[in-house]
C-alpha cells in the first residue's frame, strides 16, 4: 500500500469519480490513476468503486471506510510536512481560509494585511462559499481555517473557537417612512418589503427567530449573500435593508439612513476552527491572535484539548467578546 494510491483514491472520490478530471488535478494519467487503484484493491481483496465497465459509478460501502480512513493518513502526512517546515522555516508556507462574503469583506481586511506584512512569504488563500461548502472544505482539508457564523452544527470535526459578536442595521433610501420612526420595532418593520441574506448566511437565522417569536412574518422580496448587493437593491427602491452592522460604510453609504437595530436581533457570534489534529505552526497561531485577540496560544492549546462542545462552552463561559 502507498500513500500515492491513497492520495488516488481520495481525489477520485471528490471529484465526483470522475478519473479524467483527477488525473488533470493531480497532473498524471488517467491510465496510471486506474492502474494504481486497481492495485490497491487487489491488495485490500476488497473493491473501494464499484463498475459499469470501465466507469466507475458509486463508493462501495467497503470503499467509503477505506476512503475515510485514507483522508485521516494524508491529513496526519500533511501535519508531519507542517511540523517540518515549522523547524525548517518558520515564516515560509501557506495558509488558506474558508469563509463567507462578509467576513471576506469586512471583518478580515485589516487582519490579513498586517499578516502580509510580517509574514511575506506565507502565501495566503482564500476561499468563499456557503457554510456548508466552508465546513466541507475545513473537513477535507481543503484549507486549515473555517470562519463562520452560520450553521455552527456543521462544524462537528472542527475545533471552533468564539471570534466576536455582531448586530443589524437596517439601511433606507432617504425619505423612507421608516427613517422619521422615532424607535424602530419589528411590527415597522415588517411592513415593508425587506432585502437581506439568504438564509444560512451571515446570521439570518437570527433574523427569521425574532420575527417568528412575535407572530411576525417579514415581506423578504430578495436575497443574496453579498451585503453590497443588498444595499445595491435599496438603493433601486426594492426594500428595506438589513445587513451586518460592519457592512455599513459612513462614507460610500452616506446616500442611505442607517438605522439601529440592536434591539431587535439577538447577537451572533462568528467563530474560528480548524481540524482536530492540526499542527498549528507559528504564522497559524499568529494568524488566529490577530483576528480575535482574546485567542492567545493558551486559550488555543486549552480549546485543543476540549473533548467535546460542552467542555468547549465552558471554557469560553464568562469571556467578554469584542463587537464588531
Amino acid at each position: 500500500m502507498k500513500l500515492q494510491q491513497l492520495r488516488y483514491i481520495w481525489e477520485v472520490a471528490h471529484h465526483d469519480l470522475n478519473v479524467s478530471a483527477t488525473a488533470q488535478s493531480l497532473y498524471t494519467s488517467q491510465p496510471g490513476i486506474s492502474k494504481q487503484i486497481r492495485l490497491l484493491e487487489d491488495e485490500l481483496g476488497v473493491e473501494v468503486f464499484a463498475r459499469s465497465g470501465k466507469h466507475l459509478t458509486r463508493v462501495t460501502p467497503a470503499g467509503e471506510r477505506i476512503i475515510q480512513t485514507a483522508g485521516e493518513i494524508l491529513r496526519k502526512v500533511e501535519s508531519i510536512k507542517q511540523i517540518a517546515q515549522e523547524f525548517s522555516n518558520e515564516k515560509k508556507g501557506t495558509l488558506s481560509i474558508a469563509t463567507t462574503h462578509t467576513q471576506a469583506r469586512y471583518a478580515l481586511p485589516p487582519v490579513i494585511s498586517a499578516f502580509i506584512k510580517q509574514y511575506p512569504e506565507v502565501a495566503l488563500h482564500m476561499h468563499q462559499g456557503s457554510p456548508m461548502q466552508i465546513a466541507e472544505m475545513a473537513a477535507d482539508g481543503t484549507v486549515d481555517f473555517a470562519i463562520a457564523t452560520e450553521a455552527l452544527e456543521l462544524f462537528g470535526d472542527l475545533i471552533m473557537m468564539p471570534c466576536y459578536r455582531w448586530n443589524r442595521t437596517v439601511v433606507v433610501p432617504q425619505g423612507h417612512p421608516l427613517a422619521k420612526v422615532p424607535k424602530l420595532t419589528l411590527e415597522a418593520l415588517a411592513e415593508h418589503p425587506i432585502v437581506t441574506y439568504v438564509f444560512g448566511f451571515t446570521g439570518r437565522s437570527k433574523l427569521d427567530e425574532a420575527f417568528q417569536q412575535k407572530g411576525l412574518t417579514p415581506k423578504v422580496v430578495f436575497t443574496a449573500a453579498d451585503a453590497d448587493v443588498i444595499k445595491t437593491y435599496v438603493r433601486l427602491g426594492l426594500g428595506v435593508g438589513i445587513v451586518a452592522h460592519m457592512a455599513v460604510d459612513p462614507k460610500l453609504d452616506s446616500d442611505l439612513v442607517v438605522i439601529d437595530a440592536d434591539h431587535l436581533f439577538e447577537p451572533s457570534i462568528t467563530k474560528i476552527g480548524f481540524r482536530r489534529g492540526t499542527f498549528l505552526r507559528g504564522f497559524m497561531c499568529d494568524f488566529i491572535e490577530r483576528f480575535a485577540p482574546h485567542l492567545t496560544r493558551e486559550v488555543m492549546a486549552k480549546a485543543i484539548a476540549c473533548h467535546n462542545k460542552q467542555e468547549m462552552e465552558a471554557l469560553f463561559e464568562g469571556v467578554e467578546l469584542p463587537n464588531h
